[in-house]
């Protein structure tokens, strides 16, 4: 068999079923003003933001090998940016969302820069020290309220909707389309032929270098691309809270650390398993919750758990034993000569290797 008898292919999409009811499913989460309380709508955008968080990290370590413990800088630059804009600017608050990202993206720029110079767990120390300096410099801000931070005036609350009950549904219309932007932004990378430069980069980077791969320009994207992302969010998030403060915007524990706990668990270098992971998350935090500092000890020995027993997750797990996508991003190399032979595929995935049907 000569080489043009093979082509690449994805895998098959997923069932009409399964496309229908992810439809169905959105269709239900957008509706859900109509038929929930206002309280449930918080949890739920809360939810949201985890889920979009979650995968955007995952982008970065999951993919693209990049481990980042500093992507809380991120959530509370685009806090801050989100009531500098609203208060100084007088810029809607929804329309300051996307416009934090934006920032977000253009800042990440000379910080990727800088931190890129770094391999390893250097890299992921120069991120969490990047983030302790974004802390330092907003809690310097007076006109912010300083180190003990500031609420929104109730004039930029008011121009969001005349209505509180209003305010609480786009808030929650605006993390839902957030969360699904996010994930499908991120399937279309990964479909993309930055999707097999990413998974080279993360398996041995001098191999992707030496084969053509544009190793600094990919890292770049990936982290420019996160960035905007996780500025957005952020913004989001504490639009929700109406206050600020440092501790509270560059939290490490909220924005970082709960997020490597969800991906972890979850399914790392899957696109589900940060879905996966932020419910499993969300549940044992409403059964954990009153526990005190029990809670968290409970969380790490589950984390550790999970690694050892599914290193790829809880959805890694699902998805090796019954073969389950949701997203179809495995590639298989096809014989299309059905002539001489029948059709066999060889299909490559990072996590379980290859493997011919």
């Amino acid at each position: 068999m000569n080489a043009s008898a093979y082509r690449v292919a994805f895998s098959r999409r997923p069932p009409w079923v399964m496309t229908g009811l992810i439809v169905l499913t959105l269709a239900a989460l957008a509706s859900a003003p109509m038929w929930v309380g206002r309280q449930d709508l918080r949890l739920l955008a809360e939810i949201y933001a985890y889920v979009a968080l979650a995968s955007l990290w995952n982008l970065l370590a999951g993919y693209a090998g990049l481990v980042s413990v500093g992507q809380h800088a991120y959530v509370g630059l685009g806090a801050y940016l989100l009531f500098t804009l609203t208060i100084f600017a007088g810029i809607h608050p929804l329309l300051a969302i996307p416009l934090c990202g934006i920032v977000g993206a253009l800042i990440a720029l000379p910080v990727a820069a800088l931190v890129f110079r770094l391999r390893g767990h250097y890299f992921a120390i120069g991120t969490w020290v990047i983030a302790e300096v974004f802390r330092l410099l907003a809690s310097q801000v007076s006109a912010l309220g300083g180190g003990s931070g500031t609420s929104l005036p109730a004039s930029v609350v008011v121009s969001i909707a005349a209505t509180r009950q209003w305010r609480e549904n786009l808030i929650y219309w605006a993390a839902l389309v957030l969360v699904v932007a996010v994930i499908g932004v991120m399937v279309l990378l990964l479909r993309s032929r930055y999707g097999l430069a990413l998974t080279a980069i993360r398996d041995n980077e001098a191999a992707a270098r030496h084969n053509g791969v544009s190793v600094t320009q990919v890292k770049v994207i990936v982290y420019v691309v996160t960035a905007f992302g996780t500025a957005a969010i952020g913004a989001l998030i504490f639009l929700q809270k109406l206050r600020i403060s440092p501790d509270a915007a560059f939290s490490v524990n909220d924005w970082t650390a709960f997020v490597i706990f969800i991906t972890v668990i979850g399914g790392i270098g899957r696109v589900e398993g940060p879905i996966i992971g932020t419910l499993l998350f969300f549940l044992l935090r409403q059964m954990l919750a009153d526990l005190g500092s029990l809670y968290l000890l409970i969380l790490g020995a589950i984390a550790i758990t999970v690694m050892l027993v599914a290193p790829r997750g809880i959805w890694g797990l699902i998805a090796d034993r019954v073969g389950l996508q949701f997203f179809p991003l495995t590639r298989r190399v096809v014989e299309d000569d059905s002539r001489t032979t029948p059709q066999r595929t060889t299909a490559c995935t990072p996590s379980s290797g290859c493997s011919r049907s």
